[in-house]
Parts: C-alpha cells; structure tokens; sequence
C-alpha cells in the first residue's frame, strides 16, 4: 500500500514540474522594455538643432558636410563633439514616470507647479521632415529628476537630470574654440611667411611629404607632423571681435603676418591668418580663421614651428628614406661586396660563411637609416663642384634595393666624395643634384663583407674535452680531462691547478664567438702575432682540434682589454677580437707563466 502512494505522489510532483516548465517557457509575460522618450529619433539623422534657454538667446545649429555650425545669435562653427553628444543622449533618453492627462489635470495649476509657463529649456530636433519638440521644466521635489514635455503630445513625463548638462545657456557654449580644423584628408600645405612662401604637398603612393616650393625636395614628413599636430590642437584663448567690418590693419590681418593653408587634391579644405602680438599679452597674437569674420586670440607657442619656419627647416635630415623592405645592400668602394636577403637570411653574394643577419639589420640597415644632415652644402650642382667636393672620384657608394639584381628598384643610393676640414663628410644622393655634410660613419658603415660573418666562431661541452694545450714561448702546458671537474696537468709538475676552476674556463671557451671580425686580408704581424705568441688548442674526444693564437692586446670600451687572434675557419685564416672575459679567464688558468728571474739577478733599487 505504502509504495503504491509513493508512486503517486513521484507522478504528481512529475506533473507539476511538468506544467512549471510548460507555463515559464510558453506563457511567461512579456517584460516591459520602456520606451526611449523621443521615438524614432537617430542622433545621425538630425540636420538641425533649436535650444532656447529660458531668459537668453536663441541658439540655431545646423549640421553641413557632417560638421556642425552656429547660424544664430552668430555664425561661426560649431563644436561638433558637444552637440553629437546631446544628440545621442536625447536618442538614448527614456522616462522614469509616465505622468497621464489625467494625473495632470489633477492639479490646480499643472504648468506652473511643473514649470511648463516657463521652461528652462525648448528644444527642436529635425531630421528630414520629423520634428521633435522638447520643453524641459522644473525639477521634481526630491531634486533627482526633471520634468519634460513633448509638445503635441497629453501628459508629461520625468527624467533623470545627467542629460542637461549638454544643453548650452548661451551660444558661446557651442562656439568651436580650435583655431582650425585640421582634416586627415589634407594633402598639402602652403606657408606664406612675410616674403618667402613654402608649399609642402604628400605623395598618394607613399603617403610622404615633399617639399615643392621654393625647390623640389625631400620634406621632413616628422616635421610636417608636428606642425600639422600644432595646428590640429591649436584653440582660441579669446574671441575678440565679431564685427564683419572691423578693422583687420589694427590687428595685423590685413596683410596678415603669417598664413596657413591647408587643402586636399585641388580643393583648399581650410586656411587661417595670424597678424601681430596682442598688446599687453605678449604670449598671445591675432588670427582669423579662412572665410569667417570673427578676429580672435591664439597662444602664440601653439605656432612656435610655423613662426621660425624656413625652406630648410622643412628638408629631411635622413639621407635615405627606407619606404620599402631591403633585400640587396651593394657596398662599392674599398672592398666592393653584396648583401642579399634570400630564403629569409642574408648572404654576401659569392661568399660561403654564414651571415649574422643581425649585424645586417640592427647594426648596418639602423645606422644607415639614422644618417643624418647636417649642413645642406649646395642646392645647385656643376661639374666643377662635384670636383671640389670629391665626388670626381667617389670614395664609397651604398645602393639599397628592394629586390634582388640590378634591375630591381632602387630605394636609395648615397654617393661617398671627400671630407671636411672638420672631420665631416660630402655625400650626395644618386637621383638629387643635392651636396650634404653628414658625421664621418668610419667604422659604423663597414668596409669590408668579412665582418657580418657569423660571430659564432665553434661549440662543445666540456663533458666532450679531452685535452686543453697552451703552447707559448716554446713551452708546452697541457690539461687533461679525466671526469667531470678532474683535471691533471703536464708541463709543469710544480703548477697547482683549481680543476673547478679549469672546468669552468673550458666551459665558457666552448661557446666562442668574436666580439668583431677585423677580417681575411691581414698578417700576423698586423695582429701581433709571432713565433712566441700564445697558442690554445682543443681536442675532442671524437679526436676534433679547435685552435686559436692570441696576438697583441687590444683596449676596448668601458675600460676592457683583451687580445686579438687568429683561427681558421673552413680552411682560411680569420682574424677578430677575442672576448674579454673568456680572454681573462685564459689568461689567469691557462696561460704559461714567464719563467722566474734568476737569483743572482739585481733587485732593482
């Protein structure tokens, strides 16, 4: 009996979770979604904007070519940002309380308790031919909400508060406080500076600024930059006059010191004229914006740039201007060699060693591309000069290409002349009639293709060492390997040797890598190299030597010293400049001592 009611008891509770399910999926009520106040209305839609502050003027704006303007109490662009940003708030805008009709006629006198006889605001949006008219009243009891109105429609509704602060109280509000607008479409720029006037315009291809006038040259896109960046956050410190006749001689705007114009492809998009310092506000100058009758004050460093402006000051100071990736560098001067970028390594064309692609593109590529100006020496080039300067026998050519042959586009050429009395250098560009100076890149720039040789010079590990010899002098030292930090030595039966420490050289001297290759072409006498010179030799177990001889020592920055050497590598002679701590090290645990001096040998006083 007891579990016939269970089961019972098992279907209804079954039924009933049945019949919950069923009513929450298919007969849940509808959730009210309130809607927002003004229906319909889309910010991006609304031509024309009306705001009446309760005691002031009349505001009109409307929206041309996606900027706003003020067309009354004055005309002058408006600022755009500000009134985008009532516009998407009135879009967004819903009401916190519906009041009715009827609720409205309860009262006495509803207009005035709500402040609907005088509101604070009125407010006309119009979009194509729909209009919205908004009149905002006082604010209710508890002062977090407001009362508004839609004109035409029965009753009133409440509001938060956070959406007034966009509504201006007077024109001034709205007024665009920049002293231009500066379009991303702007493609050329011309400045007319008292006498001289210089025109900048960009190319559509590379998108680089290049100087046109007073002559065709490469422009300094970073300067252009800045001055457009200048130019672009540039605002007006005070409106000084809107009278359509003032006086433009009083302020200096008529001629103006200084212009500015700004355009794009056959269209000036902008302009703005600067005249004379503000009396008694010497930080301070004049200025006009194109095509607009207000005068107005700007910070005159907001111009600092255009002021000192000069042809020169607009050249680019970089010799080349990489636009593209560099994939053959050809050096022609003492030694003539070609860097290329083939299957994503750099080679030096006719050579087998491997290249250390970053000797290629952090040492030689960032220096060439950080080669500055610093003296534009000859605008204007005759045969004679080119022999003045150097250039009848160029000492040295670099030419960068984006493509592999001679064929392929060149990026860039920089012809090497002679050298001034001041250690600087001539150089000129292949397609400029331009002579530069530029700092003497000596030994920046290499001459020769042996130094973007790998640096990596061999690698073992100790564990594989099965002996270590110095000779030096005629003597003969060697070190045998006979476990893990167990060394014995021979040639030498009174040396004391730490096995730790020899471990610890043999360790690090099997990564050796050149700190710079001096390169082939040398002797060793050039390195110091003679028949008593230091000589490290490593045998492997496999039965591999690796050999190195030291030479004279070599002082490097940062109070280093070291030595340089020699190895073969691949069956030819390399000379290079040994790593000063590996270099310390085999001074101290590996080298022979000189013998002791004999005993009857005079103490020096």
């Amino acid at each position: 009996m007891k579990s016939k009611t269970t089961i019972l008891w098992f279907m209804l509770a079954a039924v009933l979770a049945m019949a919950i399910w069923v009513l929450n999926t298919y007969f849940k009520p509808a959730s009210t979604v309130p809607k927002p106040l003004l229906a319909g209305l889309r910010a991006a839609q609304v031509g024309s904007l009306q705001i009446i502050p309760a005691g002031g003027r009349e505001i009109n704006v409307l929206r041309t070519n996606g900027a706003w303007r003020l067309e009354t109490p004055l005309v002058y662009p408006a600022q755009t940002a500000a009134i985008d940003g009532l516009l998407g708030t009135l879009e967004k805008l819903l009401p916190r309380l519906t009041l009715t009709a009827a609720e409205l006629n309860a009262h006495k006198d509803a207009d005035a308790e709500f402040g609907f006889d005088h509101p604070q605001f009125k407010v006309e949006l119009t979009a194509g031919n729909q209009t919205w008219h908004l009149w905002v009243g006082n604010k209710t009891a508890n002062g977090d909400g407001v009362y508004v109105r839609m004109v035409g429609a029965t009753g009133a509704f409440i509001t938060d508060l956070t959406w007034l602060q966009f509504l201006p109280l007077e024109a001034k509000q709205w007024r665009d406080t920049s002293l231009v607008n500066v379009s991303d479409a702007t493609d050329w720029l011309v400045i007319t500076n008292g006498a001289q006037a210089i025109e900048l315009r960009r190319d559509p291809t590379n998108r680089l600024w290049h100087l046109v006038r007073p002559l065709p040259a490469r422009a300094d896109n970073l300067r252009v930059s800045v001055v457009l960046g200048e130019l672009r956050n540039a605002t007006v410190a005070r409106f000084v006059s809107d009278d359509p006749k003032a006086d433009l001689t009083a302020y200096g705007l008529d001629p103006a010191t200084m212009d500015v114009w700004l355009g794009s492809g056959t269209n000036l998009l902008t302009a703005v004229h600067v005249g004379t310092t503000v009396k008694d506000l010497p930080g301070e100058v004049y200025a006009r914006r194109q095509g607009w009758n207000s005068v107005l004050a700007t910070a005159k460093n907001s111009l600092a740039d255009l002021w000192k402006a000069s042809a020169s000051s607009f050249r680019d100071p970089k010799l080349f201007e990489i636009t593209a990736p560099v994939t053959e560098i050809q050096m022609r001067g003492r030694d003539t060699y070609t860097l290329q970028f083939i299957s994503n390594a750099w080679t030096v064309v006719g050579e087998k060693f491997p290249v250390e692609a970053d000797l290629v593109t952090n040492n030689l590529l960032k220096t060439l591309a950080s080669m500055q100006v610093i003296d534009f020496v000859q605008d204007s080039i005759t045969p004679a000069d080119l022999q003045t300067y150097g250039f009848s026998n160029v000492v040295q050519t670099i030419t960068l290409r984006s493509g592999l042959g001679g064929t392929r586009p060149v990026i860039g050429e920089l012809l090497v002349g002679g050298s001034t009395t001041n250690g600087l250098l001539y150089v000129k560009r292949s397609d400029e009639e331009f002579i530069y100076t530029t700092p003497d890149f000596g030994n920046e720039i290499p001459n020769i293709s042996d130094f973007f040789r790998a640096r990596q010079i061999w690698r073992f590990s100790e564990t594989n060492v099965a002996t270590v010899t110095m000779r030096q002098s005629g003597k003969v030292r060697q070190f045998t390997r006979t476990g893990p930090n167990a060394w014995t030595v021979t040639g030498g039966s009174d040396v004391v040797i730490e096995t730790r420490a020899i471990e610890e050289t043999v360790h690090q001297l099997g990564d050796l890598a050149a700190t710079a290759w001096i390169g082939r072409n040398y002797t060793d006498a050039d390195v110091g190299i003679t028949t008593n010179s230091p000589e490290l030799t490593i045998e492997l177990k496999s039965g591999e030597k690796h050999t190195v001889t030291f030479g004279k020592r070599q002082d490097l920055p940062q109070n280093q010293t070291t030595a340089l050497a020699e190895v073969t590598l691949d069956g030819e002679r390399w000379y290079f400049i040994f790593p000063p701590m590996q270099c310390l090290l085999v001074a101290k645990r590996l080298a022979i001592p000189p013998d002791p001096a004999p005993s009857n040998t005079p103490v020096a006083p």
